[in-house]
């Protein structure tokens, strides 16, 4: 099986086609982000987010408060797509705003993240 065009991301996205629901307000944005979760391009989504500063809805189940504050907490990534592919290769997930980002020096993520921002 070919690997799809990494352009193509939104094609395999969980909420193809749900527009409207992504782009909640209030208490409404927990019921969106409950879409992303086992998306197979979750990662992609919110790089995408990230990488463009992107100021509404949810993306890659984060909401644009998330994003903002996860943007403010790490001014020192240039480039979210390299981390979160490197975080999704060792790992297999996407956990953002947890101990991924903040693991000690020394562990295999953090390496790895090192690595891609060199």
């Amino acid at each position: 099986m070919a690997m799809p065009d990494p352009e193509d991301w939104p094609l395999l996205a969980k909420c193809r086609g749900m527009n409207d629901a992504l782009f909640p307000e209030g208490k409404d944005q927990k019921r969106a982000k409950t879409i992303c979760m086992g998306c197979p391009v979750r990662a992609q989504c919110l790089a995408e987010a990230l990488d463009n500063r992107i100021e509404w809805g949810v993306w890659g189940g984060m909401t644009e408060r998330e994003r903002r504050q996860l943007l403010r907490q790490r001014p020192d990534v240039k480039s979210w797509s390299a981390v979160l592919a490197a975080v999704v290769s060792t790992t297999g997930t996407v956990r953002v705003v947890d101990e991924t980002f903040d693991a000690p020096s020394g562990s295999i993520a953090q390496r790895q993240v090192a690595r891609t921002q060199r």
